[in-house]
């Protein structure tokens, strides 16, 4: 009680102090001098006060002082560093554009400075790459990609080659929050994983963020996946694009009215699939995708956006398999600053994800889909150089078609029929503190209050003690419940719904300019669950609400870490311990049938979920040798405990590894730039095989051999690795003229190991062995890329 009061006078007192003076507020927005670019994270600097801000999404920054003379300075990675002497006998507002730096000194400089205000951020469990990285990183066909360059920070993977989705900190692939220009992205994924939804070319910022999570953000457990797309040249017309082995890009960007309004489109699309017809191959396999923006500067305090993005893959077996998938997305923006200390921001969000399926040998299609509409406003107040808050409110409402089925031909036999639709909302209101106590501790806490409700459908099950999952006593296994009654409901009544506080707090105590520790505690809920039995998500898997018998998952996670630079900041290392509690994980029992089902309450209990680990990132940040080396060591864990005495649970009630436990996950980016026609880049990963299920014995049945297996997830794929390699030749000629091109040579798997992407069992033909076999996706894979701007 006595430290509460403590901490309530300082704040009380530190607030009185600040407006006790006369003090005025620096305040403008950061662009970019060859775009008109608004740009993020760009540091603003005051060293004789000790003090500085940060540009947010949107290019604003606040910063209040007392009166005086101030040397301030305006730097960010890559651009020239501007340094004014500014009055402040008044508020000021001043916008800057800042210049491209061609020196290479610079950029050292500008770098060690934007970190050292890192080590004093309260933020932690936060990984941002530069598109440029992203770009320079070796995947497999040399397409960049931004969940591949993800996959080598620490606390991130995957479930291997050619698999969708990624883990963060043990958690499933749907527990992510994927976000561009703040609409969510429910499948990130093109061709089942090969490639990610997002275009290079068009991403101004990617951060993602595993713990310590801003209250701004809610309604996934695991991590924040937030990317922003550029708005566009308002200066001058230019494109930007590659020619691959398998796909190509090409985007459009310049001024609609110079200095006012501005344009962007990119798109992205793939070819192999042309040439399957030489190889007399009937089977087809491609992607699409369409960035676009366009904003409208109204004046000095209105800003306009509407962005978009579509995306199809369509895969096909002999025109007799014809699978369609994809998302689109419509994002309206307002940007309204109200003073030098208040900005906001308004967007209406449209998000749809859609899944075809065309089966002609059994003569129907099938559908189903998500959609949501959102609204989004959300407001920052710098009140003083000590102490921030965002506030702000968010409705998203949702609407789930589980699936369509419907003949395809007059001859079908199919009978048409339609799943029952599910609808939801939710709702929040959040916010969020940055407060400077001291200069060596400072604190980020907030809280976000969630509501989830779950509307009416068409119809309801009953059943007997309100129990959709019985089990059964002599057989010792889990069944679907009959329903005793089905009755009718309408979408104006609410089946369910749930209310949860989620507290947030985070605090950083710098040890000295280069030192910090820093400790969070996170809580999140999430209402969505993807009703998926593989390793890694499928475009096939369906998302469901929560309502009367699927509970919202609830987490707790707890972190804490050390931070430091080395050797005058040209390195930095980070180490981060975090242990995670999720409630109500889903499970499924034996057997259980997931796609087409009307009553999925029937094959899912709720259990519980932990992962806890340690993460090291040591990072050279300097010179023309640069790049990181990651360590994460950890460990993801679920059961689904007994729900009374007479029952087992799943797994005998006991933990077992969840499908993307890695205790050991490696990984090393290193980038060499030998001289100003040729750079070199390489990554290495190790990881541990993830866990999977093998037979433990057989029997025979009818003449049939049928194997049976035992506890979940005992056994273990090899481990994975592979090193990847490439080189990039910039012509000396690209040197003062317009058209700037580059080679980019890449060798995916340069060792052609043959990683297990699973190990299956079958009884040899000839001899009546049982037999493994190890299926694999890729060998060593060459490639050629020819990238250009103008």
């Amino acid at each position: 009680m006595r430290l509460k009061k403590i901490l309530l006078l300082l704040f009380l007192g530190s607030t009185l102090f600040c407006f006790s003076q006369n003090k005025y507020t620096l305040s403008g927005t950061v662009t970019e001098a060859d775009t008109g670019e608004t740009l993020i994270g760009v540091n603003i600097l005051i060293p004789s006060e000790r003090a500085g801000a940060i540009t947010n999404e949107y290019g604003f920054y606040s910063i209040t002082l007392p009166e005086g003379s101030y040397e301030v300075s305006y730097s960010s990675l890559g651009l020239r560093t501007e340094t004014l002497q500014i009055d402040l006998t008044q508020n000021v507002v001043k916008n800057m554009a800042l210049e491209n730096s061609a020196e290479e000194l610079e950029e050292v400089v500008i770098k060690a400075d934007a970190e050292r205000l890192d080590i004093r951020t309260p933020q932690m469990s936060v990984n941002t790459l530069s598109s440029n990285t992203i770009k320079s990183i070796p995947v497999v066909l040399g397409e960049a990609d931004v969940i591949k360059s993800l996959l080598l920070l620490p606390g991130v993977s995957n479930a291997g080659e050619g698999s969708s989705g990624f883990n963060v900190r043990g958690g499933a692939a749907d527990q992510n929050l994927i976000l561009l220009d703040e609409a969510t992205i429910f499948n990130s994924s093109h061709l089942f994983g090969f490639f990610s939804v997002f275009n290079p070319d068009a991403i101004k910022d990617v951060k993602l963020f595993k713990g310590s999570i801003p209250s701004r953000y809610g309604g996934r457990v695991s991590s924040v996946l937030d990317i922003f797309q550029k708005e566009g040249n308002s200066k001058n017309f230019k494109l930007t694009g590659g020619i691959g082995a398998v796909a190509s890009r090409l985007l459009a960007e310049g001024p609609i009215v110079e200095d006012k309004a501005a344009f962007l489109v990119g798109g992205r699309a793939s070819y192999a699939h042309l040439f399957l017809p030489l190889l007399d191959i009937e089977n087809k396999a491609y992607f699409y995708d369409l960035n676009t923006k366009i904003n409208y500067r109204i004046n000095d305090r209105n800003n306009l956006f509407l962005s978009g993005y579509f995306g199809r893959d369509l895969f096909s077996v002999n025109d007799s398999f014809i699978n369609v998938y994809g998302n689109a997305l419509v994002n309206f923006r307002w940007n309204h600053i109200f003073s030098d200390k208040l900005f906001s921001n308004l967007s209406l969000i449209y998000s749809d994800y859609y899944y075809g399926l065309e089966l002609d040998f059994v003569g129907f299609e099938w559908n189903s889909g998500i959609q949501n509409f959102n609204l989004k406003y959300d407001l920052k107040d710098y009140i003083s150089d000590k102490l921030q808050i965002n506030y702000g409110l968010n409705n998203i409402y949702y609407s789930f078609n589980p699936g369509k089925i419907k003949p395809n031909g007059p001859d079908s036999g199919i009978v048409e029929e339609q799943l029952i639709k599910k609808y939801a909302n939710e709702t929040a209101v959040y916010v969020d503190v940055q407060y400077d106590i001291t200069e060596n501790l400072s604190t980020e806490f907030g809280v976000r209050m969630s509501h989830f409700i779950r509307f009416g459908q068409e119809e309801i099950n009953v059943y007997a003690d309100d129990n959709p999952v019985i089990f059964d006593p002599f057989l010792l296994i889990y069944k679907e419940a009959e329903p005793i009654e089905t009755i009718p409901s309408s979408r104006g009544d609410q089946l369910a719904s749930y209310t949860n506080f989620e507290p947030r707090i985070s605090a950083s105590y710098a040890l000295n300019d280069n030192q910090s520790i820093k400790a969070s505690y996170t809580r999140l809920s999430q209402y969505l669950n993807l009703l998926s039995n593989t390793s890694s998500p499928t475009p096939l898997d369906v998302w469901t609400p929560s309502g009367p018998y699927v509970k919202p998952q609830l987490l707790d996670q707890y972190a804490i870490g050390f931070f430091t630079f080395l050797k005058d900041r040209d390195y930095s290392l980070e180490i981060e311990t975090y242990y995670k509690d999720v409630q109500n994980r889903i499970d499924y029992i034996d057997g259980a049938n997931l796609i087409a089902n009307n009553a999925i309450e029937q094959v899912i209990l709720n259990g519980e979920a932990r992962s806890y680990g340690v993460e090291m990132l040591l990072r050279k940040n300097s010179g023309k040798f640069q790049g990181w080396l990651s360590y994460t060591l950890s460990k993801s864990e679920q059961r689904t405990p007994p729900r009374n005495e007479n029952e087992t649970g799943i797994n005998n009630g006991a933990w077992y590894n969840t499908p993307y436990d890695k205790p050991h996950d490696i990984s090393v980016y290193a980038s060499y730039e030998l001289s100003d026609k040729w750079s070199f880049n390489s990554n290495f990963i190790f990881q541990t095989g993830r866990p999977t299920n093998y037979p433990i014995g057989q029997f025979v049945f009818q003449d049939v051999v049928v194997p049976y297996y035992g506890l979940r997830n005992v056994e273990r794929l090899p481990s994975y690795h592979r090193l990847d390699l490439s080189a990039v030749l910039t012509p000396k000629k690209n040197k003062g003229r317009k058209w700037q091109s580059e080679w980019v040579f890449s060798i995916y798997n340069a060792y052609n190991r043959r990683n297990a992407a699973s190990i299956n069992f079958r009884q040899n033909e000839d001899t009546g062995v049982n037999e493994a076999v190890r299926t694999s996706i890729f060998g060593i894979v060459p490639s050629v890329t020819y990238n250009f701007k103008f």
